[in-house]
């Protein structure tokens, strides 16, 4: 197959790497298009994609393990530049018939390489850099038709190339940041190998999108839960662009809510967006459910069933639904694909109000499912959203019910409403908001002695959960200075009733989680 030059974007091959997600991040932040697929994919699926080039991921296998995942050998016949990452690179080694061995040292993490930089892959590269290793295996023995265009202490070839077909292999991960100059490989690859263009951009993909929903939806009448997070609000807005009158948004009050969020709702989508948005005041409903219930999994199932259940009763009020609206990213869809027989992923079943679309005969629409989260932020700007919006942090699905220790009561909603306000407020004004991935407080019903004027005090306890991540994947705990951990925890012991301490959780993900439940 010659290269198409009205071929655009790249198809990445997952081979079960951690860093999948990363990979196609990395291509998109250079405005290239890129897609995930299994190592199932065929030559015809591919050609009908059509692709600059082809990555194929690391992965956990040895290519001698039984069962290791490998992929269709005339794949590198197509005339399509392919790059092979760790695991990739191997396989490639293996199926174009060089020869792969254990190696008798491991490398792990930080590798000093030195680069040949005599092809386009490695321009404009120093001579040698750290890179980020991850294997137990390596390349022993070319393929004809292959040379070594790098190395390191511990091998004569951490990365390949065949000229010819401009087959490209490192060893290494370039698209970790523990890489050096790792941004300026992936480049060379996409614009010097492959001459990718950087045709995509979050204006074009609106016009696409609009383009594409109003073909799927005719003139059918379209539902969404609306939860007033970033991703449902840049769907309904997205949604409303392309349908207009024909989108209507249903949002449930549930009683576990952030303060003021209703109010907020109402005010964005009833009077300045003006959509057909149904407001349904369900707090009674859900307290009902929750009370005496203290496990955390039993808590987030019987929300998301009341959740479908009210849903449901307000979406059959609405005639001539034939579609409904969630609000689906891409990595989502990446891990909720299950490449490699491992249980699928539930994709946020609160949210999604799963099993309703079979039930009630609606066939879905996900206008975000092709984004990753900076790429969604990066829609609702351009379409006109305040950055208020736009930059705002991950809430639960569950809401606070996950973020009160125990049973969930009113009075403990209300503590944590409270106290969980005055941190984004001091958050925003001490300018650390955007700074942390999620900053959040969390009711533990753990009484303690304190001391309030001259009486003694047998109070519940707040703490301080604040990280920063890229991903939320993997978080570390936000070093905030001392004079603003004072200062939230002196308005909420003064402010909040029932509150008598404040203790600041300094885990990191992994081991703990982001969340406590």
């Amino acid at each position: 197959m010659e290269q198409n030059n009205d071929a655009e974007g790249i198809l990445v091959i997952d081979f079960g790497s951690q860093y999948v997600q990363l990979i196609a991040r990395r291509i998109r932040e250079n405005r290239v298009h890129s897609i995930v697929e299994a190592p199932s994919i065929s030559i015809k699926r591919i050609k009908k994609i059509n692709p600059r080039g082809i990555i194929f991921s690391g992965g956990p296998s040895s290519v001698y393990d039984k069962g290791a995942p490998s992929f269709d050998k005339r794949i590198l016949d197509l005339g399509v530049p392919v790059l092979g990452i760790c695991y990739g690179m191997q396989l490639i080694g293996k199926l174009a018939g060089g020869k792969i061995t254990k190696s008798g040292k491991r490398e792990y993490g930080h590798t000093v390489v030195r680069f040949k930089r005599n092809n386009p892959f490695f321009k404009g590269m120093r001579q040698k850099g750290v890179t980020w290793m991850s294997h137990r295996d390596k390349v022993t023995k070319l393929p004809k038709g292959f040379t070594s265009i790098a190395r390191s202490e511990n091998t004569a070839c951490a990365a390949f190339l065949n000229k010819e077909k401009n087959i490209f292999g490192v060893q290494f991960h370039p698209e970790v940041v523990h890489t050096e100059n790792g941004g300026k490989i992936l480049k060379n690859f996409l614009f010097n190998v492959c001459e990718c263009k950087r045709t995509w951009t979050m204006k074009s993909f609106i016009a696409q999108k609009v383009k594409g929903i109003k073909e799927q939806v005719g003139d059918n009448e379209v539902i969404l839960g609306l939860s007033g997070g970033v991703d449902s609000t840049v769907s309904a807005v997205l949604l409303h662009k392309a349908l207009g009158k024909k989108l209507h948004c249903i949002f449930v009050d549930n009683g576990v809510l952030r303060k003021g969020e209703r109010d907020r709702v109402e005010k964005l989508f009833k009077k300045n967006i003006k959509l057909d948005l149904r407001v349904v005041d369900a707090e009674k409903r859900f307290l009902k459910v929750l009370r005496g219930v203290t496990e955390p999994e039993k808590k987030r199932k019987i929300i998301g069933r009341e959740f479908i259940k009210v849903f449901e009763e307000s979406a059959k009020k609405i005639k001539g639904v034939k579609f409904l609206a969630q609000g689906t990213l891409y990595p989502d869809v990446i891990e909720s694909q299950s490449f490699f027989g491992g249980p699928s992923k539930t994709i946020k079943s609160h949210h999604n109000v799963g099993g309703l679309p079979r039930k009630m005969g609606l066939r879905l629409v996900e206008p975000l499912r092709d984004l990753f989260k900076d790429e969604v932020r990066e829609v609702g700007s351009e379409l006109g959203l305040a950055k208020e919006l736009t930059g705002r942090q991950p809430f639960p699905g569950p809401g606070l019910a996950v973020r009160v220790m125990g049973e969930v009561t009113k009075e403990r909603l209300n503590t944590l409403r409270e106290a969980d306000w005055i941190i984004i407020d001091v958050a925003k004004n001490r300018n650390i908001y955007n700074k942390t991935w999620q900053i959040f407080g969390l009711f533990l019903p753990v009484k303690s002695v304190g001391v309030m004027g001259d009486a003694r005090t047998y109070e519940n306890t707040i703490a301080l959960r604040a990280v920063t991540s890229v991903d939320g994947m993997t978080a570390d705990w936000a070093k905030i200075p001392y004079d603003i951990l004072g200062e939230i925890s002196n308005r909420i012991i003064n402010q909040v009733e029932g509150i008598n301490r404040v203790v600041y959780d300094i885990s990191s993900k992994p081991p703990s989680t982001i969340e406590w439940e």
